[in-house]
């Protein structure tokens, strides 16, 4: 028997404060009951990289139903880092339009960390398009590969040169 409250809310809760389905204790198994809260803890489990299987066993549910139930929230794992990056920044500009100073520093600190990720980034941008130097060869290699290309300075080299490319036209 489920016992009211003054406010009409049920009165049984588990140790994590989420509401006991109905037929708990029954046969078979209780079906899983989404809500906002059980959808915003997948969202932020999403954004700090964990795999579903964690967030399943976080949830108490099996991955099958973590999918079946939550897949707009795992559809969008690549962006949800940057979802809630952006949320945070958001609500620490809007303190700093307040004035509370601790996040005037907070948000000085982030700007400071973007701008470095940007000049590393730009750096890496840069060292792309310049050309790459060849790999240095060793001893033997280096060695190997002067026999097969002959010093044209020289007449015997010149005629070894003559002879590499006839042969490449008889090929």
């Amino acid at each position: 028997m489920r016992a009211r409250g003054f406010f009409c809310m049920p009165a049984v809760f588990d140790l994590f404060g989420d509401e006991v389905p109905e037929g708990w204790g029954k046969r078979g198994r209780p079906p899983h009951l989404v809500d906002d809260k059980k959808r915003c803890k997948v969202r932020l489990l999403l954004a700090m990289g964990r795999k579903e299987a964690e967030i399943a066993a976080a949830l108490g549910i099996t991955e099958p139903t973590l999918r079946k139930h939550y897949f707009r929230e795992l559809a969008c794992r690549q962006t949800a880092r940057f979802q809630l990056e952006g949320t945070v920044l958001l609500r620490l500009y809007e303190e700093v339009e307040a004035g509370n100073v601790a996040a005037i520093k907070e948000l000085g600190k982030k700007l400071d960390k973007a701008a470095i990720a940007d000049s590393d980034f730009a750096r890496r941008v840069a060292e792309q398009s310049q050309p790459k130097k060849p790999a240095k060869l060793g001893k033997k290699e280096q060695a190997l590969q002067d026999a097969r290309t002959p010093d044209t300075a020289t007449p015997l080299g010149r005629l070894m040169a003559m002879r590499t490319t006839d042969n490449d036209k008889l090929n």
